[in-house]
């Protein structure tokens, strides 16, 4: 289920559901900002990560960001690293973007993230239909 988080810093944000690496639980989440490129209609579709520690100790939290238009093949578009302190939450936290020309396709992302000593998490998904909005 997707939700649309009350602190985004982008107009029409949308994340996807958790995964967890160690003790800090992932979302993925989309934009898709309008623009253009020449006269051609497009979106500038950009990929966020949410995290939450919910241990007693700060962590180092490594993050990936890739892309993907149905159907299409899966690119890297970012990746960074944050420290989540004990009990806190970061994010939405800007990962990477792409710009895409219009299309009636889904645009998705997904994200994956690793703490301090623990493996990569599962993936988080989130997707668009870009030109819709």
């Amino acid at each position: 289920m997707l939700t649309i988080p009350t602190n985004a810093h982008a107009v029409g944000v949308a994340c996807g559901g958790g995964v967890s690496s160690g003790r800090v639980a992932i979302n993925g989440c989309i934009s898709a900002e309008r623009g253009s490129v020449g006269r051609l209609p497009s979106r500038e579709v950009t990929a966020y990560i949410k995290a939450r520690n919910t241990g007693a100790r700060g962590l180092n939290v490594a993050y990936e960001a890739f892309s993907r238009p149905e159907g299409g093949s899966w690119a890297k578009v970012g990746s960074g690293r944050a420290y989540v302190g004990a009990g806190q939450e970061i994010g939405p936290v800007e990962v990477g973007s792409a710009t895409r020309v219009c299309a009636p396709v889904r645009v998705e992302i997904r994200v994956h993230a690793k703490a301090d000593g623990a493996a990569w998490s599962g993936w988080s998904p989130a997707s668009t239909k870009q030109c819709q909005t």
